[in-house]
């Protein structure tokens, strides 16, 4: 299965007005950011085979250093060098939940972040029971379409449309997602027009990205990843974390919609605006708000 559903909302051009978000959000995304580049962190991602080059590039661009290593023999001897780990169960297989559930503990163990990205949680029993054993596990994000947290607050199958959403906007999930938070311990994150991050009682909203990163495959899951890079750097403060992952990635998709003609162009220009976003234009662009 693919993942396509991330950030998405109208483009702002920006021409000129001043950010009408709260200030301190852009100084606090441009500090992980920064942090980012300079520290490099390791990032190790369980994640599904159309995924793989999305998310590595993704890293890659923002700074980080991605590993994708899946097999359990490597578990003990390669997690424990990690900073952070991502876990994305989009091409699920039975040989694969043994190495994901080995190094979600190893990371629990240390005291280090993961992430997990539950991708078509709902889609059928094994799948569903799989996610839940993981959330079981206390990852320290989960990051969903509206679908996929609903289906595992609930802990029920339900109707999807593959890996997209089959709940028009994050709102639908906001209640579930408050739910999930606070019986798991996680932040959870919802994408959606306005991406929705809360740790059960706080609530924030990201407004940044552009429709037609939906066409794109994987940018779901590579934004799961970068969540996960900046979870990494200040694992203390992981809505923080989030919303400002989810904010960057957002404005690398508005900036790159500036020169693309479509899915195709925007994927590489996405990921050509990530590695040359600056100060002033991440400033100028964080839309994030407390709801």
């Amino acid at each position: 299965m693919t993942e396509a559903t991330s950030s998405a909302t109208q483009h702002n051009d920006n021409d000129g007005e001043s950010n009408p978000y709260p200030a301190h959000w852009g100084p606090t995304a441009w500090t992980l950011l920064a942090d980012l580049r300079q520290r490099c962190p390791l990032v190790q991602c369980l994640t599904n085979f159309v995924s793989m080059d999305m998310a590595a590039n993704t890293l890659i661009a923002a700074g980080a250093s991605p590993a994708m290593i899946h097999s359990l023999g490597e578990i003990p001897d390669f997690t424990p060098q990690t900073h952070a780990l991502c876990v994305n169960v989009g091409t699920l297989s039975p040989s694969w939940v043994p190495a994901m559930k080995a190094a979600a503990e190893l990371m629990i163990k240390l005291g280090k972040p993961w992430v997990l990205d539950p991708v078509s949680a709902g889609a059928s029993g094994f799948r569903l029971n799989t996610c839940l054993a993981l959330v079981g596990l206390k990852p320290t994000v989960i990051r969903g379409n509206g679908s996929e947290i609903i289906a595992l607050s609930k802990a029920s199958l339900g109707a999807s449309k593959g890996v997209e959403s089959a709940h028009g906007s994050s709102m639908d999930a906001l209640e579930a997602a408050k739910s999930l938070a606070k019986s798991s311990g996680s932040v959870v994150a919802v994408s959606g027009a306005v991406d929705i991050v809360t740790d059960g009682n706080r609530v924030v909203g990201v407004h940044n990205g552009v429709p037609m990163m939906q066409k794109i495959a994987a940018t779901g899951c590579a934004v799961t990843a970068l969540i996960a890079a900046f979870v990494a750097l200040d694992p203390s403060h992981p809505l923080e974390a989030t919303a400002s992952a989810l904010s960057v990635f957002g404005i690398a998709g508005e900036l790159g919609m500036v020169l693309a003609k479509g899915p195709a162009s925007l994927r590489v220009h996405l990921i050509d605006s990530l590695t040359a976003l600056d100060e002033a234009a991440l400033l100028s662009r964080v839309r994030i708000a407390d709801m």
